[in-house]
């Protein structure tokens, strides 16, 4: 392959990516901006029964952005584990969210 080839190759970008970036890193700053933390919801080493709980977190109203797949790689002797999480938000102080009494 000539040099010229490859980097007209290398300065190309797959349609839509510039879309998929901006809209992944809009949704990285807009949980970021949100006070809150990832409550484990399920483990397990079964990829079909994984599947079935990812589906029915959708059904339970979870957005797509709140739900963290975690897929956590087995060898010969640990079998691949996958996990799912959950983006809870903190109480918002200022909507009467603590346990402060009057």
């Amino acid at each position: 392959m000539s040099n010229e080839l490859v980097e007209r190759i290398r300065g190309r970008r797959m349609p839509g990516q510039r879309a998929r970036r901006e809209r992944e890193a809009a949704a990285r700053r807009q949980r970021a901006e949100r006070a809150g933390h990832w409550e484990r919801r399920f483990v397990t080493d079964d990829r079909t029964r994984f599947q079935e709980e990812a589906e029915a977190l959708r059904h339970q109203g979870f957005a797509d952005e709140d739900i963290r797949i975690d897929m956590l790689c087995g060898r010969l002797t640990h079998p691949t584990t996958y996990v799912l999480s959950v983006f809870v938000a903190d109480p918002d102080p200022d909507q009467g969210g603590g346990s402060g009494r009057a």
